[in-house]
């Protein structure tokens, strides 16, 4: 497999004026026939990906390509070939989508793209458009819980949709008040809500998903919940990431970016080794510590997801 050639794939995400995502069906006699997939194809020698994305929209759908952003890309290994996958978020295009190819085209919400026959690559991606571009963690909640909740609705309030409740302290009673709680204020705002370990008390309170610690992501060797739960792991290396990507979690944290109020002696990663981190693993990655929501920018452009915390999210 080492000495294979790789092919470069582009391929790009248009969203209709509903928000539905637009996927093309592989035509009988090719690789994969009958799945559905983004649109786009093979780079050609002399082209940049954003070249080659726009030629292949224009030649396969019938339309042109405006602004786009990076989304994710990474290596990918089928039996019978190897790829590398650049994908991109095209912000604007011209022109009705078309199958000039004769293709099928169909529209589907994010959230209903797990249940599309896609190739296995497009998961990645999948995961990347079904999460938001901020992940709120919380603090511990103090003893005042009344007052812990009237922060987590605000911190909902302002438009956060992905939140994880970490509280390492609370016995489980405690824990289990608090997580319902959470829970109902989290669903009254079409939020997920993600419990920090505890993966018992996920399942038993039907919550939206788990974060798993660095030490619990390490000792799995399989994804511990089926995929209607999300699974996010922390992650401080290359390895972690990866490994996280082999036991099939369906996102990361990689960090300290910054020196954190925490531990403000210790110098960060920095953005230069986060996007190198990031650069090559299909899985969704957001970068965490010492960030504020005015990192968001930086962080989108150095390959992240988005931006993960407390103090960026969280009022004292």
């Amino acid at each position: 497999m080492a000495d294979r050639k790789v092919i470069h794939v582009v391929a790009g995400v248009l969203r209709g004026h509903d928000g539905k995502i637009l996927l093309t069906e592989r035509p009988p006699g090719k690789h994969l026939a009958g799945l559905w997939e983004f649109p786009g194809g093979k780079r050609e020698d002399g082209e940049t990906p954003e070249q080659a994305l726009r030629r292949e929209l224009h030649e396969e759908i019938g339309v042109d390509a405006g602004a786009m952003r990076r989304l994710i890309g990474f290596p990918w290994h089928y039996a019978e070939k190897s790829i590398y996958l650049d994908v991109y978020d095209v912000a604007v295009f011209a022109g009705e989508p078309h199958g000039r190819e004769g293709q099928g085209l169909r529209w589907e919400f994010a959230d209903e793209l797990p249940h599309v026959a896609m190739p296995a690559a497009d998961v990645a991606i999948v995961n990347a458009l079904r999460l938001p571009d901020r992940y709120a963690i919380t603090p511990e909640p103090a003893h005042d819980v009344d007052a812990f909740l009237r922060e987590f609705e605000r911190t909902l309030a302002v438009g956060v949709s992905l939140i994880q409740l970490r509280a390492k302290t609370l016995d489980r009673d405690a824990l289990k008040e608090v997580a319902l709680h959470a829970r109902r204020l989290a669903r009254a705002a079409g939020a997920k809500l993600l419990l920090n370990g505890n993966i018992d008390l996920v399942q038993a309170l039907q919550l939206d998903g788990i974060h798993l610690p660095a030490s619990d992501a390490a000792a799995l060797h399989t994804r511990p919940l089926d995929h209607s739960f999300l699974i996010g792991a922390s992650c401080h290396s290359v390895e972690e990431i990866q490994h996280a990507v082999d036991v099939g979690v369906d996102f990361a944290v990689l960090g300290p970016v910054k020196p954190t109020q925490s531990h403000v002696d210790r110098p960060g990663i920095g953005w230069d080794h986060f996007a190198n981190a990031v650069r090559d693993v299909a899985l969704p990655v957001y970068a965490l510590g010492g960030l504020s929501q005015q990192d968001l920018p930086q962080a989108l452009n150095s390959r992240a997801q988005g931006i993960a915390g407390i103090s960026g999210f969280w009022k004292a």
